[in-house]
């Protein structure tokens, strides 16, 4: 199977990757399931990337509906080291407007419904989530979005609720007092599988409008969101296509060694269908 470095997942508004070149796409199948779509493998500024819509071509999955254990398993299979994952997030705080990028250092899970994890059925590991993004990650979108000149925020807390209603007045006003910066459906997942599977994480969140909070929300027309929602797909297009310049090739950072003190389970205990099942994440731990 063709291999990647870097992973790109694109979210609402971002269903494709322009400036690939070798372009192919890539059906990969995974003991969770299927993927959301095909992964479009190409070179990006001399890299090799990998680009997946999370929602499927055409936005026909809501985000309970994406099955994120298939989508990260299928990065890792694939070699990809390092996710940068395009979310389009609403704004909890007035000096974070519409078409700013923040990049969060922290996540706060409101999900009910979701499997955040690939561990189970006789195998059990815990890996640490006190940071749950890539410092590394991070610092390059941050040199990025300067680079490009978008405005950004370094930082911040993602709020991540079930959707895919958006939230009410008193949820939203809860979260900022509760020190929340913006607000998704899909990221906490993603983050979460992406540390098990000992993969680089980062989120690169596109403000769309201000949540329901701000006085001025009702105001705001679908038309109007859709046009965000097109400035922010070609504004983090740019800004991925400059983080792949800056990425650099040597690891300084810990994602690449989270299970190495996670596994709990004696080996001598895991079934071995489960140890078959997770052994391109945990083989390397259990020879």
């Amino acid at each position: 199977m063709e291999q990647a470095e870097i992973g790109i997942i694109g979210g609402s508004g971002n269903y494709r990757m322009p400036g690939l070149a070798k372009v192919k796409a890539v059906r990969v199948t995974t003991p969770f399931g299927k993927p959301s779509d095909a992964y479009v493998l190409g070179v990006l500024e001399g890299r090799r990337v990998a680009f997946l819509a999370r929602h499927g071509c055409g936005h026909v999955l809501t985000p309970s509906e994406i099955n994120f254990r298939a989508n990260i398993y299928g990065m890792k299979k694939l070699g990809v080291r390092r996710i940068i994952a395009l979310s389009a997030v609403g704004s909890l705080r007035e000096h974070i407007r519409p078409l700013d990028m923040v990049l969060p250092s922290q996540f706060f899970d409101r999900t009910r419904s979701r499997v955040s994890t690939f561990f189970g059925a006789g195998l059990v590991a815990h890996i640490g989530f006190s940071d749950p993004v890539c410092p590394t990650l991070v610092d390059v979108l941050a040199q990025a979005c300067a680079a490009t000149g978008v405005n950004y925020h370094p930082g911040g807390t993602y709020v991540c609720m079930e959707g895919p209603a958006f939230s009410t007045k008193a949820e939203s006003n809860a979260y900022r007092v509760m020190g929340m910066d913006v607000i998704g459906m899909t990221n906490l997942q993603e983050a979460k599988l992406a540390r098990e599977a000992e993969i680089c994480y980062a989120t690169l969140a596109m403000v769309t409008d201000y949540d329901c909070w701000h006085p001025d929300h009702d105001s705001v027309s679908v038309e109007q969101i859709i046009d965000n929602l097109r400035r922010n797909a070609e504004n983090s297009q740019k800004i991925v296509r400059a983080a792949a310049q800056l990425m650099p090739k040597e690891f300084t950072c810990k994602c690449g060694s989270a299970l190495a003190t996670a596994i709990i389970t004696d080996p001598k205990r895991i079934p071995p269908q489960t140890r078959k099942k997770l052994a391109l994440l945990v083989g390397k731990y259990l020879k």
